[in-house]
């Protein structure tokens, strides 16, 4: 029976290859897409009940005699991790199918974004259920290929060298991981993970403490921790809305997985508590003062990112079972609503032609739905009560107060702070994009649409437009985007992953609970340990 443990690196690989066979065929090759990722969507669910009831899951690949032989392993925080993901790329593939029909692929080679696009949901799954350090590896790896084709789609001069910066920063730390990985064979004898647990506690601490910090920075690279942060808010916002989306959501939070596994696993009495207290302290200030400075919302959603990273990072450097729950919980909340207004971030783009706000306004009068969906959006990341935003930032500041220390309340101050921040940055985008009048340059930019009366939405006594001001802005807008209906599938898909974020407050109860008893596991080592080492492979 745990051979369903490899389903969701299998899955999408087949699908994959099935896709690619179908090149020249769009419909069958989103048919199966969706199929494909459904199923993996099924199958996490059930991953997450069997292991929150029976226990970790194991499936020794082949016949290899154990520890040598790849190892994959569901235990309560993978198939989490795993439910969540597959769940995002499931509705983002949607959405990206609705903007493909809308557009008919003119922006998107679909002989390879779907199978690529398969590719990196089983790279994703990999990572999460790697149980050695090699296979860890091979799962960033996967994420790397698939993410560099996904990022450079439609090859223009912005997204080459975007994508040219984000390839050489992941080559530097995949290069790095490789060391560590070395270093770590050579120190133990193992990359297993659950025998690592064994061993790395008997070696002498300075050299425990130098696996330590590789594991750490190699793992910091990839989910953007300060001060490895800088290469992510040029890379993520030139590429398509949907690859955006999906990146923003999920590949930073498989490192941030990495960080979890690793310390609880190999270093449960971390002395480096400070250092990466310190770390979420800078990445929490640091992102937010670049979000409050941008113009552009897909930049200011990429800083905030980085800023939210902080939050996870905190709860890991607490050490404490109340700061990995809250840890846990925050990144399910936070890969839904980064992912969600991602999305809505390419609708603004869609209707206004641009997602700088000194080019927008009016855009509430064009579509009210997309003004509530970006609204409930940034009330949830922003931590407004009721919502999981507020639910899991509450859940970490009281682990920081009872844990005490005085960089332990300062981080807790620094938290509040950047949750009002965030709220700032965000409502002041959402107002200027929605609420204020349309100025000559929104004019400009909408005035080629044929089916947008510009003159209901201008303002009159300020702007005195005329049939002249429209001609003029026609002439002097043939290079610029033009504004695009919203097609249905695609509102719906971003709707369907704000209320997916907005369900998370209803389920705050079961899903901390269940991030409680993830978080006491991982704190007692010995399930996900003797999981692996048991028996005769399956």
């Amino acid at each position: 029976m745990n051979n369903i443990v490899a389903l969701p690196v299998l899955l999408p690989l087949l699908g994959a290859g099935v896709s690619l066979a179908l090149r020249g065929r769009p419909l069958a090759q989103r048919f199966v897409s969706i199929s494909f990722l459904s199923a993996v969507v099924v199958i996490a669910a059930y991953l997450m009940w069997t292991t929150d009831q029976h226990g970790p899951q194991v499936l020794w690949v082949g016949a290899w005699p154990q520890p040598l032989g790849i190892v994959l392993v569901a235990d309560r925080l993978s198939a989490l991790m795993l439910l969540v993901s597959s769940t995002v790329t499931l509705i983002v593939v949607i959405f990206s199918i609705g903007q493909g029909v809308a557009d008919r692929d003119e922006a998107t080679p679909i002989t390879i974004y779907y199978p690529t696009y398969l590719i990196l949901a089983a790279g994703i799954a990999n990572a999460f259920l790697a149980g050695d350090l090699f296979n860890l590896f091979v799962g960033f790896e996967v994420l790397l290929f698939a993410s560099y084709v996904l990022l450079t789609l439609g090859g223009t001069g912005e997204r080459i060298r975007a994508g040219t910066t984000y390839v050489v920063v992941s080559l530097l730390s995949s290069l790095l991981f490789l060391v560590s990985i070395a270093v770590i064979y050579a120190a133990t004898g193992t990359i297993n993970l659950a025998q690592l647990a064994q061993r790395i506690a008997d070696l002498n601490p300075s050299v425990s403490l130098v696996l330590q910090l590789l594991l750490l920075t190699v793992f910091a690279i990839k989910a953007a921790v300060f001060p490895m942060s800088a290469w992510l808010p040029d890379s993520y916002p030139t590429a398509p809305a949907p690859v955006t989306a999906v990146f923003a959501g999920l590949l930073t939070k498989v490192g941030i997985y990495a960080i979890i596994r690793t310390q609880t696993l190999l270093f449960p009495h971390s002395p480096l508590s400070g250092l990466l207290m310190w770390a979420a302290l800078l990445t929490m200030l640091v992102g937010i003062l670049g979000a409050v400075s941008q113009s552009d919302i897909k930049r200011m959603l990429s800083f905030t990112l980085v800023s939210h990273i902080g939050y996870m990072v905190f709860g890991v450097a607490l050490g404490t079972e109340e700061g990995y729950a809250g840890a846990i919980f925050y990144v399910v909340h936070h890969i839904a609503i980064q992912s969600a207004l991602f999305l809505i971030a390419g609708l603004i783009d869609r209707v206004g032609g641009s997602t700088s706000v000194l080019k927008l306004g009016g855009l509430a009068a064009i579509s009210p739905l997309l003004g509530l969906l970006f609204f409930a959006g940034i009330m949830n990341l922003g931590g407004i009560p009721p919502f999981s935003g507020f639910l899991g930032k509450v859940a970490l500041m009281r682990a920081g107060i009872d844990f005490g220390t005085p960089l332990a309340v300062v981080r807790v101050v620094a938290g509040v702070v950047t949750s009002l921040l965030t709220l700032y940055a965000l409502a002041k985008a959402w107002t200027q994009a929605f609420w204020r009048s349309p100025n000559r340059a929104v004019v400009r930019a909408v005035a080629t649409a044929e089916d947008l009366d510009i003159y209901h939405l201008a303002d009159h006594n300020d702007y005195e437009l005329e049939r002249r001001d429209v001609s003029e802005a026609e002439s002097e807008t043939e290079d610029r985007p033009r504004r695009r209906a919203l097609p249905r599938s695609m509102v719906a898909a971003a709707s369907v992953m704000v209320a997916l974020s907005m369900a998370l407050t209803v389920l705050a109860g079961p899903l901390y609970s269940y991030s409680a008893r993830a978080a006491h596991d991982l704190l007692k080592q010995t399930p996900y340990a003797e999981a692996v080492l048991k028996g005769p492979p399956s």
